[in-house]
């Protein structure tokens, strides 16, 4: 759901070219391209193994890749030393940590790409009761993370990369595990997010009440790119050659190595081929 005008639409901030990842001696990523410019929603889609969890986290350096070129705002990730613009949701995990902790000093914690280690403002306590309250935990924010149920668990860490208030946000299914009620919840609160100026790169299982905020689909399958277009619209359209027929899929599949799409402020709505990570 872009609204940006369509100079800053053009401005790369994640771009991933001709990007090869392997796990251990098993290639995941096989030379992909994908850009998100300024202002854009691009969810990544794919059956379980195609490589899209990979992609993001090769996007923001924790994989390290083999071959390709991987920038954030146009800076190679390895040198990319600014975090505080980025937020990131990591896949199907805890926020519990060691040391016990209550919900608010995990969710403060996204902070410190702000604060370095100096003390906490005015602004910085209410940058985290404002994310707590977009994600509906405000009345558990001095319960002990380790009482919260998988879904509220999620939700927390999510917080916790709105807490940056952060121009770049990463989440890697960050529906799992919560309940319908709060999906709607979450949609809202990234709807608000991409009004306010934020690009979003999302993992998804299938779209659901994310749907009518993304702007491209990007479908991998064994580790290469076979879609990058529109998202799918409806319910019933015949699945792209690797996504689970079971969740929803774009129609009309490109072959690999699928353009990605910023807009050229010169060709009015239609896609720029471009050039980048799952």
């Amino acid at each position: 759901m872009t609204t940006f005008g369509e100079d800053a639409m053009s401005e790369p901030v994640v771009a991933l070219r001709g990007v090869s990842a392997e796990l251990g001696a098993r290639p995941v990523l096989r030379g992909i391209d994908l850009t998100v410019c300024r202002g854009q929603v691009v969810a990544l889609l794919g059956a379980n193994g195609s490589g899209k969890s990979t992609a993001v986290r090769s996007a923001i350096g924790q994989v390290p890749v083999s071959a390709g070129a991987v920038e954030l705002f146009g800076v190679p990730v390895r040198r990319f030393r600014d975090w505080r613009r980025v937020g990131y949701v990591p896949q199907r995990t805890t926020a519990a940590t060691g040391v016990p902790a209550t919900v608010t000093e995990i969710v403060a914690s996204g902070r410190l790409s702000r604060t370095g280690f100096r003390r906490f403002c005015r602004a910085d306590h209410a940058a985290v009761r404002r994310a707590l309250e977009l994600v509906g935990l405000a009345d558990r924010a001095g319960d002990p993370v380790g009482a919260l149920s998988g879904g509220q668990h999620q939700r927390v860490l999510i917080a916790r990369a709105l807490a940056a208030e952060p121009e770049l946000l990463i989440m890697d299914e960050p529906m799992a595990g919560v309940d319908l009620a709060h999906q709607e919840v979450l949609a809202e609160t990234l709807r608000d997010q991409v009004a306010s100026g934020t690009t979003v790169l999302l993992v998804l299982h299938e779209l659901g009440p994310l749907e009518p905020l993304i702007d491209r689909a990007v479908v991998l399958r064994d580790g290469r790119v076979v879609h990058d277009g529109p998202p799918p619209t409806a319910a019933g359209r015949p699945a792209l050659p690797g996504h689970d027929p079971a969740h929803p899929s774009p129609a009309g599949a490109l072959g690999a190595g699928a353009s990605h799409h910023c807009l050229d402020p010169q060709a009015g709505t239609e896609p720029l081929r471009t050039g980048l990570p799952s």
